[in-house]
């Protein structure tokens, strides 16, 4: 190889550790920003954990208990297999071959294993052999042909003896046939996929929050108008009750004295009192800060004019009746 050759072959290997450097500079520079997407769509998710926790229970939703953790149990695919051994005696697992003749093994006490061929010729000598595996008789050597009567490719064994069982992958179907290995998974568009996931439940919270800031009595008007709307419908109600004493002054069954001090007194402070209450009770939205506006002497004086100025209207609208 001459030296042109040589400076070539050194340029390429330069040229590659460059570019292996730069690949793996490349590669730590995605890590770290897939570690920090991460760490910040970690924090995201916390705020917004406990920001709902915070919206339940101003609206009175308790968390839920987490799960019960599973119990441990097998797995798909750890238990025995069928035809394989499980350790207990008599048991043993042994891989198929193709089957000896009747002097395959030797006796028990000496445990030694003779080859498929010695047991074969002594069994030439002897006559036919009726060990179990051979057949009815048959030469052990027809057995690894399939097909002919009276013999099977793999034996029965009585109950005791070695299994056998073929080595089969075990997929989590049962069908024998190997799982298919899952797809690669890409970090950077399952990124993606959460910080959309996490915008859209930043986007539902912003409107539960805006909702959870809306009392459930005229959520559409504001405090003011709210508050006239009630002080005035605890003056209408306090008017009809009015309405009711004048009536029953007019039978007897009042005098004048009480009619009023209930017309002055009593009916205003009831609906004045009426109205406070409902405001504080409906009029009060799930979550703010402090405690909202009741408006108490414009409550105040709707409640002791409104019912003062029936009374005067009523009276105004008999006498021109008549």
């Amino acid at each position: 190889m001459s030296f042109e050759e040589y400076a070539a072959l050194a340029r390429q290997l330069s040229a590659q550790h460059r570019a292996g450097e730069q690949h793996a500079a490349a590669e730590s520079a995605r890590r770290r920003d897939l570690h920090a997407a991460v760490d910040y769509l970690q924090q995201r998710l916390t705020a917004q954990g406990q920001r709902l926790d915070q919206l339940g229970r101003a609206i009175g939703i308790d968390q839920p208990p987490p799960p019960p953790a599973p119990g441990p149990g097998p797995g798909p695919g750890l238990g025995p297999h069928p035809g394989q051994g499980t350790g207990a005696p008599g048991d043993a697992t042994t891989w198929p071959g193709p089957p000896s003749g009747s002097g395959s093994a030797s006796a028990a006490g000496s445990g030694s294993v003779s080859a498929a061929g010695s047991g074969s010729g002594s069994a030439a000598g002897s006559g036919p052999s009726t060990a179990p595996g051979a057949g009815d008789g048959e030469s052990a050597g027809a057995a690894g042909a399939p097909g002919r009567a009276g013999v099977g490719a793999y034996p029965q064994l009585p109950a005791g003896e070695a299994r056998l069982a073929l080595p089969t992958a075990v997929s989590p179907a049962g069908g024998g046939v190997p799982a298919q290995r899952a797809a690669a998974v890409d970090p950077a568009v399952e990124l993606e996929l959460a910080r959309r996931m996490a915008d859209e439940a930043d986007r539902h919270g912003q409107q539960a929050e805006l909702l959870a800031q809306r009392p459930v009595l005229l959520p559409t008007w504001s405090p003011l108008a709210r508050a006239v709307a009630v002080y005035a419908g605890c003056g209408a109600a306090a008017g009809v009750l009015m309405l009711m004493l004048v009536l029953a002054s007019g039978v007897g069954l009042v005098d004048g004295f009480t009619l009023g001090a209930w017309i002055c007194a009593g009916l205003p402070a009831v609906a004045f009192f009426g109205g406070y209450l409902v405001l504080g009770r409906w009029g009060r939205p799930a979550m703010v800060a402090g405690t909202p506006p009741r408006y108490l002497p414009l409550g105040f004086l709707i409640c002791f004019l409104l019912v003062p100025m029936g009374y005067c209207a009523y009276l105004l609208l008999v006498r021109g009746l008549r």
